[in-house]
This record gives C-alpha cells, structure tokens and sequence, in this order.
C-alpha cells in the first residue's frame, strides 16, 4: 500500500506531480533501460508527456539516456537525496506529538525507545500529567527479553540474531514472571509478530505492566519502539485494550513518516 497521501481524492493532488512521482517509482522498479514508448505504456501517459518528464528529469540528473540505445534509466542522484533523509531524520521529533496523544488517550506516561547493542534505550518520554510521572527517564537503559518495547525489537530478529541474543545475555530474571526459557520468549514473539504488539506483564519490575508497538522505517525494519507504561493496578487489560487503537494507529503514523508504505489505518 502506498503513503496515505495517495487515499487522497484526484482534485486534491496535483496531478503533474502525480504522474512524475509513478513515473519515478516505476523507472526504479526496473532491471534495465526502457525505451520511451514502454515507459509511457507502464506510466498509462502518452508518448508526448512522458518524453516531457523524461527531459525534465535528465535535465536536473535523476534520469540518464544511454547514448546508443535511447533507452532510459534512473541514475544514483535519488541515493543523495535518500542519504540526506537517514542523516538528518529524526525520529524522536516526528514521533514527539503522538507521544503526547497515546500518553493522554491512556492518561499514562508513553515512551520512545531505540535499540543499541542489544539495549533499549529510552530517547523520550512524555508524562500525561504531573501526578502519573514514569518511572524511566530519557537515556535510561532496559532489557530487551522483559520489556514490552524490548519485545518489539526482539520480534524482528532473524533465527540466528536472536540465537546470538540469547547466548550473550542468557535471559536472566528481573521478576517471578520474566520468561527464562528461550523456548517460551520465542513462543511469546510468534504472539507480537502476530498480534502487532507487545506486553511486559511485570516481567521488568513488579507492580508495572507496559504495552509496546513497534515503529518501522522505510525497509519494513523495526526503527523504534512507542510503549505505555504505568502501575498494574491501573493498566489491566480491560484498560490496555480498550485504548490499544489509539497506540497501534500512532505507531503506524508514524511509520508511514519513516517511509513505511505497508500502512492502514486502524
């Protein structure tokens, strides 16, 4: 599925655009050089307008002309642009106002998490009010294995990074119900891949029950992790439920911010 820009209807877009992004989209798909009149056919244009934006795209370098065959093909000038995005991208800022949204929608404190050397690692937090403060701070540390966003992170490991995983931390417990055995933590990630979300049932710290989704950039991989924490007497699963929505359609906003184009709204 494309951005949810593209839901919008056509007298809402500017349809010369339109046409010169499909054009690009569908030059990338390609393994090899088209001729201009295949290139029409795919783009459902005409001859004439597709040699326009052709031009207009070989004149400011994103397009090259083989000089003996005619045919057409994009050249790496798209890579500078993607290269800048990585670079000065920044995840925390675009995500900032739905932390703000899913921490009021659950009157909880709602987190911002990236994963560094096998670590989460809390990059924001934002509290609904100053009664419910979070327990974790900006720059504090957590493990993956007993962590709803941890879990996030884990679910996207291949077989053998999650094997390495499991070998360098051992899984230690931090509560009675931190999952120990590797056999029930893969057993409990099939459920987030599946589910689309993660739960931490006091498996960090006992009394506290979190909820995390996983934010993913434009690869399909996990980039962050967006999660509610609070007390167990307050997140129950009635409550957890009834405002999960709120925190899958964030994440998925979000994502689709990253460049994720796998995205529906919930």
């Amino acid at each position: 599925m494309r951005d949810p820009q593209s839901k919008l209807a056509p007298t809402q877009t500017n349809q010369s655009s339109d046409k010169l992004l499909n054009l690009l989209e569908i030059l990338s798909e390609q393994i090899e050089p088209l001729r201009l009149r295949d290139i029409a056919r795919l783009c459902g244009m005409n001859v004439s307008t597709t040699l326009r934006f052709l031009t207009a795209l070989q004149r400011r370098g994103y397009v090259a002309q083989d000089a003996e065959t005619a045919r057409y093909y994009l050249t790496f000038k798209l890579c500078v642009l993607a290269q800048n995005l990585t670079t000065f991208f920044d995840v925390r800022g675009v995500a900032l106002p739905f932390l703000r949204d899913v921490a009021r929608a659950f009157s909880e404190s709602c987190h911002l998490a990236i994963e560094d050397n096998m670590t989460v690692v809390y990059i924001e937090v934002v509290n609904a009010n100053k009664t419910l403060m979070s327990t974790q701070h900006i720059g504090n540390v957590a493990p993956l294995h007993c962590t709803g966003v941890g879990k996030t992170f884990l679910a996207d490991y291949s077989s053998a990074e999650l094997e390495r995983y499991i070998a360098v931390k051992k899984l230690p417990a931090y509560t009675e119900h931190t999952l120990t055995d590797p056999r029930e933590l893969k057993s409990e990630l099939e459920r987030v891949r599946s589910a689309g979300y993660a739960l931490d049932n006091q498996e960090c710290e006992i009394g506290a029950r979190c909820v995390a989704a996983p934010i993913r950039d434009y690869t399909g991989k996990t980039k962050a992790g967006l999660s509610v924490s609070g007390p167990a007497v307050r997140m129950t699963d009635d409550h957890i439920f009834a405002h999960l929505p709120f925190l899958l359609e964030a994440a998925a906003r979000i994502s689709a911010r990253m460049g994720w184009t796998n995205w529906t709204k919930t």
